[in-house]
């Protein structure tokens, strides 16, 4: 089978077929590199097509009415971006890319094909859009009942845990490759306020940063402290058909 990393990461989820493959692997002929900072996708413009996420990584985020900014995910190698324009007309959120990147840009009606020939692909893809939406929803829900020293250890527990699925390597020691400003625009922070809890969990002993690396020294009880649940791990798609 060839290379597709789309393929590559629901194939961590469950065994896919030889004609599975080649239907995702269709979605990645076409390239598009990106610089760091170039919009790939922005808000309330018109959204046509999709991407799946090769190399590097991005971020989506609103606009909010006194012009600040929220960021609503992180995405990583593997993803599907822009979802939203199977549904939506026009974007619902901006997707920049935070560093040199490259995306597969397809149409939506590659989809067509997905869900008529391959219903139990199609049903994979949606059980992974529910993973990121709780994912989603465990952030909103620590913007109101967390502390900020939770919610920044919450932010680094869940990118670690992305990355680790694209590297089983990754074990507590990881490159952060955000600034504090992008942490405190996901968290509802300042970057001031960030870059005190930072400092606030050094102090405490749960971990470490050196050179742009983050170590995590004592992960129980930053998650515990964090009220951090892992939605990409424990995963249960018994419920789907066997494939054929």
């Amino acid at each position: 089978m060839g290379g597709s990393c789309f393929a590559e990461r629901l194939g961590d989820l469950t065994p896919l077929t030889e004609a599975e493959h080649r239907s995702l692997e269709r979605l990645e002929v076409r390239q598009r590199q990106l610089r760091r900072g170039a919009v790939l996708v922005r808000e309330n413009e018109g959204a046509g097509e999709l991407y799946v996420l090769k190399r590097g990584m991005l971020m989506s985020y609103v606009l909010l009415d006194d012009g600040s900014r929220q960021i609503l995910r992180f995405h990583f190698p593997g993803d599907m971006l822009a979802v939203s324009g199977l549904v939506y007309r026009r974007s619902p959120e901006t997707v920049v890319a935070l560093t040199d990147t490259v995306v597969c840009p397809f149409d939506r009606a590659e989809m067509t094909g997905i869900v008529t020939e391959h219903p139990r692909l199609a049903a994979i893809i949606m059980a992974v859009n529910q993973m990121e939406r709780v994912a989603l929803t465990d952030r909103l829900a620590a913007l109101g009942r967390t502390s900020a020293k939770g919610r920044v250890a919450a932010l680094l527990l869940e990118i670690r845990n992305r990355m680790r699925v694209l590297d089983k390597g990754i074990d507590g020691t990881f490159t952060l490759g955000l600034t504090q400003e992008e942490i405190g625009d996901a968290t509802g922070l300042t970057a001031v306020h960030v870059n005190r809890m930072l400092r606030q969990l050094e102090d405490d002993g749960l971990l470490s940063r050196e050179a742009g690396r983050v170590t995590f020294l004592n992960e129980g009880a930053l998650a515990r402290m964090a009220n951090y649940t892992d939605r990409f791990s424990g995963i249960d798609l018994s419920w789907l058909p066997a494939a054929r």
